[in-house]
């Protein structure tokens, strides 16, 4: 009943209920919302001096509800929730003040069904339109007649030229007379319909014979084919003529054999042929790439060969040169990109002597390096001596297919051809491991589909994919393939649906999901289909935040936060409806501007790019820039034209060229990911949009299993302290925080927070106790993989005040600040500050193959140094980096997109307590500028330095970026100090003050805030916060020299790097390397302010 009522607004979200109170600004101004923390609970609202007070209604036992009000206050309980509001108009009720004015729940005005995107077609219900008056009095006779001559009338406006006399006949009969018995048996409780299945048994009476003759011999088939059973055992039961069965469940099992027997034939055959040992035998070809090197400024032509098969690289001066000069796989040791040359690449060899051999050249054009960067990290994938991946390939495409069937071809889709950010014809052999499609509007049957994609993908790669999961709601699916090798590495596997048409019922309009796990890394797809029409963005604003709410994947722990923050990687496509906002008199403009490839104006007015700026939709994700056509609407059988206008009754509709289909992801912080490819075919034109395609490399973790004795092994620590929030709210609460990780034993929670008020009316909430979480598992290569989920939380209504996560790899080397920008539901609910430190146990960090390529800085202000001093340039501000262009193109500034997230980057010659990998001297080579895993970057000392880009992971903060008022949030005199406890003691050795420049990470495979303002790092203030100046990093276009210590006073807490230890590379294909830490004096006394009793929630098992 409540839903009737005026003051009950249903499951509208917090902010918007705040947002109604507020506008409503009288005292006693109420409404009563669902509950976000408890299912089937209500939320009363109450403003009261501009804060709005939220007290819960909760249910017991017998299902009567009671507010939570003050204590002391009798505690009443109410059959209805109309029986509350009227108890609760009256004073005195434990409210902070009683209910007086009901804000009354706005009505959303549904959208008009367009005729180009109808739902599928429910069974028929225009019948001839009768007087109401009469209806509820029309007799069973009159009923029947009236269903009989609407059937016959149908049929006489249909063509049964093909249809034989006997069976029209048959249908005829039916509709005339047999249909009114079958309404008869029906109202008398007889659902079997005998009428229909006797013109079925009549129409279908051959075919039953058939099925019967067929259906023995298809079994023996299928029982030869079935390798469970021995030979000689196992007999399938005999199928008579007449089994008595219907002939729609005869001709199911007969459709369910067919797939089967094709299924087993599939798998036998192609296990034969296309795999070894369980995986599958390489079919890529030997490439040939035409380069040219650059020595001694001399332009000489050469010709790579690259043969992933038996895993060489040729150097050939003709292309049916002598193939005697080559390096196999672990000699090749690193690719780095140029940034400014978008053709050049620079190829790291290994020599007889174990020296580093530097070679450059440039390449056609862009794509052609990429395609050879593609094919050689393949060849290490192939070659790869780790038993689990930590990368894979994942394919992504959306395709609005118009109700209508595919083409017989579709590889261009399946091999991102055609226009925008394309792979290489060199690339064509490449297999992705994971492939998600995403379709609207199909109009095929799911195993149909699902078939016909495998069946497409088995021409391309010869490979047979495994279907991991398929959903459908309506006419909008998405499937999941996998290679066959990662069957076993793929776990927990979740789907759902939301609907979101006419009044949130119909599917039409909606979204399908898929989460599962590989190994440890755990991934989320959605593929919706929003509402259409220009004019209806907001409509479609609001299809996301529904679908972000109820859309339910994943870990169920993780019940506080919404699909954002539940996945490591999370992707969202689909027919996303986003316009092109243009008035209709200029669309012959901007056919213009596309057929002269002039995107940028077009998209500039682009409502999915807009929204996102203003952060309505989809808040943090990334989408690559778009370089290729609009996708939507052509005219069917051509990409020539756009057919933007439609004749409808109430006039000319204009639908203008626009990228109505879109990918966009959103991943953890600093994890790895890379978009190879965003574009649409050309080809493929049976439907008026264009598929689109997306490709990834993503990194991924493995199930970690320590070498320690989890008995001796040392307890590690994740202490976080100095935590200030500011929330975007009215409500008067306490809050507290709640830290979820799949690292921690169970989640653990803080103390109340202290509130104040602060600017715009937001509430900053500080946290004062420092918290130390137990990892299960202490060993840095597992713990820096991990990431901490943060929610604040109200403590009246146990409801999310906004959601963030941070990083565990940002303190990798000391104690680390950070800002997270929370969010709820998708929007913007306030921002979190703090500080983050790391107590690990001793142990290597395996290098990722993700680091074999880098991408070169190309700084034409660092190459002005002299003598290499890059010193002068130390103190410069530290930078974050998005996540650049694949292609080498630096990310345009002006496109910045906030990410949510930044942090006090540490410089790179701190160690990490509890070292991963251990000191090596060997070569001359330097490992104090490292990769995220540890590996150190090959150079040649003989080369000239070249200024690289940082990995943003351990870009070095000499000085913090300047902060405005908002962003000083911590001041000096609230800051805990980081425990020293944390740190390591271990002398360290002297580092050399100069060395070599060497190309640091792929900075393109992490990404960063480019808008927030960074936090200093502690003791940063003050330039004689340091003990002694580290190297800076490369970011600061430095290389150290000399200097003399600086005061030890001020640095509480750092930690000490690793002493050298020399290490045997002639086991294995590793870069020689040596790895110096700076010099660190003497451990400094904890500040007094640090409370050495700090309680510590979960506990080590194993």
């Amino acid at each position: 009943m409540q839903s009737y009522q005026p003051w009950y607004h249903g499951n509208i979200i917090r902010s918007k209920a705040e947002y109604l109170l507020s506008k409503a600004a009288r005292d006693g101004s109420f409404l009563i919302r669902d509950s976000e923390s408890i299912q089937g609970a209500y939320a009363l609202c109450v403003l009261y001096q501009n804060c709005v007070y939220t007290y819960r209604i909760l249910p017991n036992e017998d299902r009567k509800l009671s507010v939570q009000a003050s204590e002391g206050v009798p505690i009443r309980f109410f059959t209805m929730l109309t029986e509350l509001v009227e108890a609760y108009y009256s004073p005195n009720m434990g409210l902070v003040t009683h209910l007086q004015f009901s804000v009354q729940r706005e009505e959303e005005v549904d959208e008009e069904q367009e005729s180009n995107s109808l739902p599928p077609q429910l069974p028929p219900r225009n019948f001839p339109p009768t007087d109401s008056k009469d209806a509820d009095y029309k007799s069973p006779e009159q009923f029947c007649k009236s269903l009989s001559d609407t059937y016959l009338m149908r049929l006489q406006h249909m063509d049964l030229s093909t249809i034989s006399e006997e069976h029209q006949m048959a249908i005829q009969e039916y509709f005339m007379n047999s249909i009114c018995l079958d309404v008869e048996q029906l109202q008398n409780g007889n659902p079997n319909l005998p009428g229909l299945k006797k013109l079925i048994m009549s129409i279908c009476k051959t075919l039953n014979s058939e099925i019967s003759n067929v259906l023995p011999t298809l079994e023996v088939v299928h029982k030869a084919l079935d390798q469970q059973l021995s030979p000689g055992f196992g007999q399938y039961p005999k199928i008579s003529a007449d089994s008595g069965q219907s002939v729609s469940f005869r001709l199911e099992r007969l459709t369910k054999l067919l797939y089967s027997i094709e299924d087993k034939t599939k798998g036998s055959v192609f296990e034969m042929v296309g795999f070894e040992g369980g995986h599958r035998k390489s079919l890529i070809p030997a490439v040939t790439f035409e380069v040219k090197q650059e020595s001694l400024g001399i332009s000489t032509k050469m010709f790579l060969k690259v043969d992933v098969e038996s895993g060489k690289l040729y150097f050939k001066k003709s292309k049916d040169g002598p193939e005697d000069k080559y390096f196999v796989h672990n000699k090749i040791l690193q690719l780095v990109k140029s940034q400014t040359m978008h053709a050049k690449l620079v190829i790291m060899l290994e020599t007889e002597k174990e020296k580093v051999l530097k070679k450059d050249f440039v390449f056609d054009d862009t794509k052609k390096r990429e395609g050879f960067c593609q094919l050689l990290q393949q060849m290490k994938n192939k070659y790869s001596e780790k038993p689990e991946p930590d990368m894979i390939s994942v394919f992504v495409g959306t395709w609005n297919m118009g109700n209508a069937s595919p083409p017989h071809k579709m590889n261009t889709w399946f091999q991102c051809k055609g226009q925008g950010k394309t792979r290489d014809d060199t690339a064509d052999h490449i297999p992705h491991d994971i492939y998600v499609i995403g379709t609207q509007e199909d109009p095929l049957g799911e195993r149909e589909w699902a078939d016909t994609v495998k069946g497409a993908l088995r021409n391309i790669t010869n490979i047979s994919f495994k279907q991991v999961a398929t959903h459908t709601l309506w006419n909008i699916r998405i499937v999941v393939l996998a290679k066959p090798e990662h069957e076993n590495r793929i776990s927990h596997i979740f789907s759902d649906s939301v609907k979101t048409g006419i009044a949130n019922t119909l599917g039409n309009k909606g979204a399908v999901g898929v989460s599962f796990m590989f190994n440890r890394t755990s991934f989320g797809f959605v593929n919706s289909h929003l509402t259409s029409g220009t004019e209806k963005k907001l409509r479609r604003n609001q299809n996301y935040t529904n679908i972000l709410r109820f859309l339910n994947l994943g870990d169920k722990k993780l019940n506080p936060f919404d699909i954002n923050h539940r996945f490591t990687h999370l992707f969202w496509l689909g027919d996303l409806n986003y316009r092109v906002e243009f008035p209709s008199k200029e669309a012959e403009y901007i056919v213009t501007k596309i057929k002269q490839q002039q995107y940028q104006e077009l998209l500039c007015k682009d409502q999915l790019s807009t929204e996102r700026n203003d952060g309505k939709v989809f808040l943090h994700f990334d989408e690559e820039e778009i370089t290729f056509a609009p996708t939507y609407r052509f005219e069917r059988d051509t990409r020539e034209r756009y057919a933007y206008t439609k004749a409808k009754a109430t006039g000319t509709k204009y639908n203008l060229p626009s990228w109505c289909d879109r990918v966009l992801r959103k991943s953890y912080p600093l994890v790895h990911v890379v978009c190879q490819a965003y574009g649409c075919t050309n080809d493929i034109m049976t439907s008026d949009h264009s598929p689109v395609f997306a490709s990834f490399e993503v990194g991924v973790t493995s199930q970690f299993v320590s070498k320690q004795d989890p008995d001796s092994a040392p307890e590690g620590g994740i202490q976080i302290m100095n935590c200030v929030a500011t929330l975007l709210t009215k409500s008067k609460t306490k809050f507290f925080i709640e830290y979820h990780s799949s690292c921690l034993e169970k989640s653990a929670k803080t103390s109340e927070g202290e509130n104040t008020e602060h600017a715009n009316g937001s509430i900053k909430v500080r946290f004062g106790n420092q918290v130390v979480l137990t990892p299960i598992i202490s060993d840095p290569e597992y713990l820096l993989d991990q990431h901490i989920l943060i929610c604040v939380k109200s403590t009246d209504s146990d409801e999310s005040y906004g959601e963030g996560c941070v990083a565990l790899r940002a303190a990798q080397f000391c104690y680390t600040e950070f800002q997270v920008t929370l969010t709820h539901h998708g929007e913007k609910t306030g921002v979190l500050t703090g500080g983050i430190q790391l107590k690990t146990s001793e142990g290597k960090c395996t290098e990722k193959l993700y680091d074999f390529i880098q991408i070169e800085r190309d700084d034409p202000a660092t190459s002005k140094c002299k003598g290499g001093d890059y010193n002068r340039s130390s103190s410069a501000q530290a930078q974050d980096f998005s996540n650049p262009n694949y292609m080498g193109v630096s990310y345009k500034s002006g496109n910045v997109v906030d990410r949510g997230w930044s942090y006090s980057m540490p410089p790179k010659t701190l160690a990490v307590t509890g070292q991963c990998g251990k000191d090596s001297k060997k070569g001359g080579f330097d490992a104090s500028i490292r990769s995220p895993t540890g590996k150190p970057s090959p150079t040649n000392e003989d080369e000239k330095a070249s200024g690289m880009f940082d990995n943003p992971l351990y870009g070095a903060m000499g000085k913090s970026h300047g902060r405005g008022k908002e962003q000083d949030f911590q001041q000096k005199d609230h800051l805990t100090p980081p425990d020293p406890q944390f740190t390591s003691t271990r002398p360290a050795t002297d580092g050399d003050a100069e060395r070599p420049p060497v190309p640091t990470p792929r900075n393109r495979s992490f990404t960063c805030s480019e808008n927030k303002p960074q936090l200093p790092i502690p003791g940063t203030s003050h330039p004689s916060a340091h003990k002694k100046p580290v190297v800076p990093s490369r970011s600061e276009s430095g290389i150290g020299v000399s200097r003399p210590p600086l005061p030890a006073k001020f640095r509480p807490g750092m930690p000490d790097p690793q002493p050298s230890k020399p290490r045997d590379y002639r086991e294995n294909s590793e870069l020689p390397n040596k790895l110096r830490p700076p010099t660190r004096p003497g451990q400094s006394q904890p500040h007094k302010d640090v409370h050495p009793d700090v309680s510590k929630t979960g506990r080590s098992v194993k």
